[in-house]
């Protein structure tokens, strides 16, 4: 069916977990499936299906599997024991990949109950009563409302110098091997979740020496009674306990930690052959007449009326008891924050 010039009540656009949480929420709240409209290129769970299987998660599986359950139009009991993931340690961690198959597997019962386009938005202007959607094939759609779900890309840093390996293949089992060898001596910018897992991945390759740049000391989650410190930026499970054992007071004999300053950098990274970049993720831009899409209320989501953004792209700013700020990430968080927001741009768009 022809659905090209449709108007709808909401459009997403994504479907990685944020755009995967974000059409559940809605068909929760009894919005007509037909009313709906879920733009993707792949449906296949976004950056994270695609780029990120291998990451060992610092979440924790039990937050995974509630995640999965906290949302009655993922009808996720019908599916679970299928996965390996209902298998895994509740209290542990386990490699993304885990948690992509059932993602995958909630997608393809979503996509049944509303309206897919399978291609890339262009650009999005705001019209009467809502926003039209163009499509790379040239569809247009009108919608009152519009969730932006559409990810972040790796942060990139300009040295010029040695030859730059990306994060994707820093962190994908077979490229990894194909771009470091032993002899190389490998920078690493980031001490952060990403950062530590790539230095411990060169530290178990051998390689002949890894510099870590850093801005700040290392940070490491504590569960407290009533809340996480550091629950965003802190190092958590596996990686935590091998930054304590290899990171803290002697280190492993082909590793340096350097203070990220300009004369440090001047200093040491000329020595280096390769180079690897683990500085966080930029927001994934989109084309909007008259909205700056990286500019988004960070307590609640809204970027215009009726344009809303969720997900990595769009993460809440939150501050903890000890006046803490992070940017919440996380597939359980997102819920979290959806729950609480969606009334808001419910109302927001009229």
């Amino acid at each position: 069916m022809n659905n090209h010039g449709k108007d709808y009540r909401w459009a997403v656009v994504g479907a990685g977990p944020a755009g995967i949480l974000a059409i559940g929420k809605l068909l929760d709240r009894d919005v007509p499936g037909n009313q709906i409209l879920w733009v993707d290129p792949e449906f296949h769970v976004g950056d994270l299906g695609k780029k990120w299987t291998c990451v060992p998660s610092n979440t924790k599986v039990n937050l995974f599997i509630r995640f999965l359950e906290g949302c009655n139009s993922f009808n996720f009991s019908a599916g679970k024991d299928q996965f390996e993931l209902m298998q895994l340690d509740p209290e542990g961690t386990c490699l993304l990949g885990a948690v992509v198959k059932p993602l995958q597997w909630v997608t393809e019962q979503l996509a049944k109950q509303v309206i897919c386009h399978q291609g890339t938005i262009e650009q999005l202007k705001n019209g009467r009563h809502g926003w039209k959607l163009k499509t790379d094939d040239h569809a247009e759609y009108h919608a009152s409302n519009v969730i932006l779900s559409t990810g972040a890309e790796p942060r990139q840093l300009e040295h010029g110098v040695g030859e730059v390996v990306s994060l994707e293949d820093a962190f994908d089992d077979h490229r990894f091997y194909e771009k470091i060898l032993k002899d190389d001596v490998v920078a690493v910018f980031g001490a952060s979740h990403s950062g530590i897992l790539i230095v411990k991945r060169l530290v178990e390759l051998g390689v002949k020496g890894v510099r870590n740049f850093y801005l700040s000391p290392l940070k490491y989650a504590v569960y407290l009674k009533d809340m996480i410190l550091f629950d965003n930026t802190g190092l958590k499970g596996t990686t935590a306990t091998w930054a304590k054992e290899n990171l803290s007071g002697q280190l492993p004999d082909n590793v340096q930690r350097i203070l990220s300053t300009p004369e440090n950098v001047a200093k040491h990274l000329p020595a280096c052959t390769k180079v690897i970049y683990a500085t966080g993720f930029d927001s994934r831009q989109l084309s909007i007449e008259g909205v700056d899409s990286r500019r988004y209320n960070p307590h609640c989501g809204i970027l215009a009326p009726g344009l809303f953004g969720l997900g990595i792209a769009y993460p809440e700013h939150c501050e903890d008891k000890f006046r803490i700020k992070e940017h919440r990430v996380g597939l359980w968080k997102f819920m979290d924050y959806i729950d609480r927001v969606l009334p808001l741009w419910e109302q927001y768009s009229k």
